[in-house]
């Protein structure tokens, strides 16, 4: 018995010293130069700081702590830049320090183990599929090959809308976008068009509205280190049944373009254009290709494209479209110049954006006050000193681009609607303000090896879409429009924009 308290007090000693030992340790040792912060709760950090919208929440933080500022999201070191020259600072001068993107439960479970592209680690993977993309899957070739689908889709939204015009009834616009937007996506993506099947359509429009929301909301495990491997707020799941739903269809729809590539290769018929899932299964089966494509590569990059790709298209248009509702005089001048370089006979082209420099600058404003990426979401991989400050690996890096693109350092009346920003200093009336990452006050899209790849496709689809809204129809509403944001992680509104469609061209153009 002796001997046990003799071994349970040398034990409680030796507890003791060790946590003194290291208590001193932690004292002298020099802590890390850090950013400003606020004052931090236990456990949550600054979590309760960032409700109920966090670009707005991070913006009002940086008014009073400065353009860089550190947080803690629970356990989750972070810092927040809010200003065109912080951004700079981590985004091309750091690049190479913040090149990597964090990791969530949801991403990482419906990504199988971020087998994709968008959330993939900074590697030769994500390099490999960089290129891919770049090249081959959305690049100029591939846009121009199936630039008839993008037109066709657009023709039969505008006959969707005649036909709601003529019944003089009322459209939910977002949703009839995020209708567009699919058809286009699936086409290019899977040579399907959704709404042929109404049942698969509203699958197909459910999954990405549900992906969406998983990955935008709030999980405790990806930020508190205790509840790591619990479900507290029952996405596990959730995550599986979306997950389940997702392998189901495209596993089906993978199946079916392998028959038919076989069908295809025995019988000697060629295909004059490919989709971007084609174009995966041959790098997949190619065996001198640098890089294998897995079955889960594939499932996971098909879900990248329709989550990138519908939503935030959709969301970019039906912002556009209130802000010219709520001023009239803008669409009106916008009515004059599509009037003037297509005229009333026939609709608008893609083509045509290009002389229609005042459309252009009205996108651009919408994605100013209205980035459907309101933040810029990266992960550092290793220490690095910024403005005097020091940042260590495996920080989390928040570019709140919301706030950039409203700093009245860069904007005058930065909260007014005013495309005629953007049309100065340029041959032609063009701005040399472009939206790819190269000004720092202006991100929509990102900057850098991170930015979004499919910038272009983005581009030709939104102009083109709202110039034939712009063109073919007046817009009417009770009231103004409410422009106050929703939840989420592509910046939606809060309320659905309700709108009856008057057609004003007559004879309207044939289809």
């Amino acid at each position: 018995m002796a001997d046990i308290q003799g071994y349970i007090i040398l034990f409680l000693s030796w507890l003791l010293s060790t946590i003194l030992v290291r208590a001193i340790l932690n004292k002298t040792r020099a802590k890390p130069r850090l950013p400003p912060s606020p004052l931090a709760l236990p456990i949550i950090g600054h979590l309760h700081l960032l409700a109920p919208i966090p670009h707005q929440a991070l913006h009002k933080l940086s008014t009073r702590y400065g353009p860089l500022i550190h947080l803690f999201l629970g356990s989750v070191p972070c810092v927040v830049a809010s200003t065109p020259e912080t951004a700079k600072e981590f985004l091309k001068t750091h690049e190479n320090s913040f090149c990597d993107r964090p990791k969530s439960a949801a991403v990482d479970f419906l990504t199988y183990g971020s087998a994709d592209f968008s959330f993939a680690p900074y590697g030769p993977y994500w390099k490999f599929m960089k290129k891919i993309c770049m090249t081959e899957l959305l690049g100029g070739r591939m846009l121009d090959q199936l630039l008839p689908v993008r037109h066709e889709e657009i023709r039969q939204f505008l006959q969707f809308l005649l036909k709601k015009a003529n019944a003089r009834e009322s459209i939910d616009v977002g949703s009839q976008l995020i209708r567009l937007t699919n058809n286009v996506i699936s086409r290019m993506a899977m040579s399907q068009r959704c709404s042929d099947n109404d049942d698969e359509a509203d699958e197909v429009r459910n999954l990405v509205h549900e992906v969406a929301e998983l990955t935008g909301k709030f999980n405790l495990s990806d930020f508190i280190w205790f509840c790591k491997n619990l479900d507290l707020q029952g996405f596990g799941k959730r995550l599986k049944e979306v997950r389940k739903r997702f392998d189901t269809m495209t596993e089906r729809i993978i199946k079916e373009h392998e028959e038919a590539r076989k069908i295809k290769k025995e019988t000697g018929e060629g295909d004059p254009v490919k989709d971007l899932l084609d174009i995966l299964l041959d790098i997949s089966e190619d065996d001198s290709s640098e890089m294998k494509l897995t079955r889960e590569n594939i499932k996971a990059f098909i879900l990248d494209i329709f989550a990138a790709g519908t939503d935030t298209s959709a969301v970019t248009m039906e912002w556009a479209l209130a802000e010219l509702i709520n001023n009239p005089n803008i669409l009106e001048r916008a009515r004059e110049e599509i009037d003037s370089v297509v005229g009333q006979s026939r609709l608008v082209k893609e083509s045509d954006i290009a002389n229609l420099p005042y459309v252009q600058a009205i996108l651009k404003e919408t994605l100013r006050l209205h980035p459907t990426g309101p933040i810029i979401l990266r992960e550092s991989s290793e220490s690095c000193t910024i403005n005097g400050y020091e940042i260590p690996a495996r920080t989390r890096l928040f570019v709140n681009v919301w706030a950039i693109n409203r700093d009245p350092n860069y904007w005058e009346n930065p909260l007014e609607f005013q495309p005629e920003r953007f049309l100065c200093a340029g041959e032609n009336g063009k701005s040399q303000l472009e939206v790819r990452g190269q000004h720092f006050h202006f991100l929509p899209f990102g900057s850098g090896r991170r930015g979004c790849p499919g910038t272009t496709l983005a581009l030709q689809m939104v102009q083109t879409g709202l110039a034939a809204m712009i063109q073919c129809f007046d817009w009417k509403v009770n009231g103004t429009v409410d422009m106050q944001e929703g939840t989420g992680i592509t910046l939606p509104r809060a309320h659905p924009l309700i709108c009856v469609p008057v057609a004003r061209l007559n004879p309207f153009p044939s289809f």
